[in-house]
């Protein structure tokens, strides 16, 4: 299944991956987010001592962070269609391969047609660094895509803003609930004033740099006109892949004396993702159809390098077909 992923993604750089009808005229959602999986990497191979004389391995666990992709269309409240299946992918690559997949999923179901792309995610940096890149690398047109801070994360660091004021129980309940309100009805900048005010009142407490700038950086790049959203029957929360991870992730990959080796783990990662969207069946016979007509197995591939590429000011743009040296 991973060779036939990659594939299908290498075909795509080549411009031989046509886009499809699935995600056209529709209105979808496009979230990405990590997890967490312990991986097993062996150090040192060396024989045991005694009559067996068996060969015993040690080895090192380390956490790594499995990137997954969620897509799917919404209806007119933001939320999962009904009767609609997502499209659920992830990787153990880098963030440059994890969004690339993104771009190549979206470029195969059809996104360039649909009526809107709702990008939703946390803070992660390495998520809003790249969104450039993707779509410009699918050819989202201007005004199709649209970028949005999951709302919890935003009214979390609101939390913590309030909290490294040191006020009093009361005082914060009162005033989380006042701004909380006010980033609900989209007034962001008339929050972030009150923040300030009440940090400079308080003589700018250390605590409330991280969370005052990242309202501040958010809120500038046009993530968080919640009430807009709203108005648009657009999603403001990441809940679909944070289910996701669990489904995915959390029940199968990720538990007690569970140590994975890499290769293992991503192709767990991604039998898993078809079984949960119900697409077991349509993706083993694409598994089957395709190694039939060749059986070399080989998975593994190199993103390019998309924080250079943009601070280069390398046109970025849809792959088109090659043309054959003569």
């Amino acid at each position: 299944m991973l060779t036939c992923r990659t594939r299908d993604l290498l075909r795509w750089r080549a411009g031989l991956v046509t886009a499809g009808s699935e995600l056209a005229g529709r209105r979808v959602a496009a979230m990405i987010d990590g997890g967490r999986t312990r991986l097993r990497t062996v150090i040192r191979k060396q024989k045991g001592k005694g009559k067996g004389k068996t060969q015993r391995r040690r080895y090192k666990a380390e956490w790594r962070e499995p990137k997954l992709l969620i897509l799917f269309e919404v209806d007119d409240q933001g939320r999962m269609k009904k009767g609609t299946r997502p499209w659920i992918d992830g990787t153990f690559g880098g963030p440059d391969e994890a969004m690339e997949l993104l771009a190549f999923h979206l470029h195969r179901l059809g996104a360039t047609r649909s009526d809107v792309v709702t990008f939703v995610a946390d803070g992660a940096p390495w998520v809003w660094e790249r969104l450039d890149w993707v779509e410009r690398r699918v050819g989202l047109k201007p005004g199709r895509a649209v970028r949005v801070l999951d709302w919890c994360h935003a009214v979390h660091n609101l939390s913590l803003a309030l909290e490294a004021l040191g006020l009093g129980e009361e005082e914060r309940q009162r005033r989380y609930g006042e701004l909380r309100g006010w980033l609900r009805q989209g007034w962001h900048g008339l929050l972030l004033r009150r923040l300030e005010e009440l940090g400079e009142a308080a003589g700018h407490p250390a605590g409330l740099e991280q969370p005052l700038g990242y309202l501040n950086k958010h809120a500038a790049a046009g993530h968080m006109d919640y009430q807009r959203l709203r108005r648009r029957g657009l999603p403001q929360g990441s809940g679909a892949i944070e289910s996701a991870i669990r489904r995915v992730i959390n029940l199968r990959l990720k538990g007690p004396g569970l140590m994975w080796q890499e290769e293992n783990a991503e192709g767990a990662l991604a039998l898993r993702a078809a079984a949960v969207t119900q697409r077991w069946e349509e993706t083993m016979a694409w598994v089957r159809q395709e190694m039939g007509r060749d059986r070399q197995v080989s998975w593994e591939w190199v993103s390019p390098d998309m924080l250079a590429e943009l601070k280069a000011e390398v046109p970025i743009k849809p792959p088109v077909p090659q043309k054959a040296v003569a």
